[in-house]
């Protein structure tokens, strides 16, 4: 028997930021990232809609657990799914933030987002922060919402293990008084030339078009940039890439 409409009604309805806000749930898809999502104890995995074969596979991650587990059709599948190809496997999610960790949170990099919209920017921004182990990534107001399915989607379970949330750069600042906050800008110093970071920095990268927001803009105590090569057209890079590429310079620089 499939699936029926209302069960397919509400859980589509989860693609969209109001619901998931209202039942305070949200969507990961896929076979890789939902076996991540099964291994992770820190998340309340409460629906799991997948293949039978899926299933049969990964019995081992399911069995003795509070899960409801249902089996579904191929078409059925393509009903719930966000994706024009649709994966294995869905869950539906609690809602959480994980722990910040703020004696980390002094002594290590930090970014944040200042009015990124674009999901798979967010997204693919989560990855490199979770491979150079930056461990928070805290949003603008105005940043898209990281439980899109999208930025679930390009982040490749990086939001599993990133600590993200959503405040003012202000009272990040007033809650931790130490900070050195700096803002990635065309015309900031070359980032590859800085030396001599002090623990606890936070990099702000600004919105794809607009950049870093005026109100921001006040807080910072210094800017990076990404030096062009000489004759080169292109104006500016992707904010994702951009922040790749400032870690990295950045990743070693600590000193005591």
């Amino acid at each position: 028997m499939g699936l029926s409409k209302n069960k397919v009604k509400w859980i589509t309805s989860l693609q969209i930021k109001k619901f998931r806000q209202k039942f305070h749930k949200f969507l990961v898809e896929g076979d890789k990232i939902v076996q991540e999502l099964l291994l992770d104890g820190r998340w309340t995995v409460e629906e799991l809609y997948g293949l039978p074969e899926w299933l049969d596979q990964h019995a081992g991650l399911i069995r003795n657990r509070s899960i409801d587990v249902v089996e579904v059709s191929a078409g059925d599948l393509e009903k719930l799914s966000a994706m024009q190809a649709p994966q294995q496997v869905i869950a539906v999610v609690d809602m959480r933030v994980l722990p910040r960790l703020d004696d980390l949170l002094r002594s290590d990099l930090s970014l944040y987002l200042d009015g990124i919209q674009d999901p798979g920017n967010l997204g693919a921004i989560l990855r490199i922060a979770d491979w150079f182990g930056v461990h928070h990534v805290f949003l603008s107001p105005e940043t898209v919402e990281v439980f899109n399915p999208k930025v679930i989607q390009a982040s490749m379970g990086a939001f599993l293990r990133v600590c993200t949330e959503v405040c003012d750069l202000e009272a990040v600042k007033s809650a931790f008084p130490g900070l050195r906050v700096l803002g990635a800008d065309l015309h900031g110093e070359n980032v590859f030339a800085v030396n001599g970071l002090t623990p606890g920095t936070m990099v702000v990268i600004g919105n794809e078009g607009g950049g870093i927001s005026p109100s921001c803009q006040g807080l910072l105590e210094g800017r990076l940039t990404i030096p062009k090569q000489e004759g080169a057209g292109t104006e500016s890079l992707n904010a994702a890439v951009a922040t790749g590429i400032i870690l990295a310079a950045l990743r070693n620089k600590f000193v005591g």
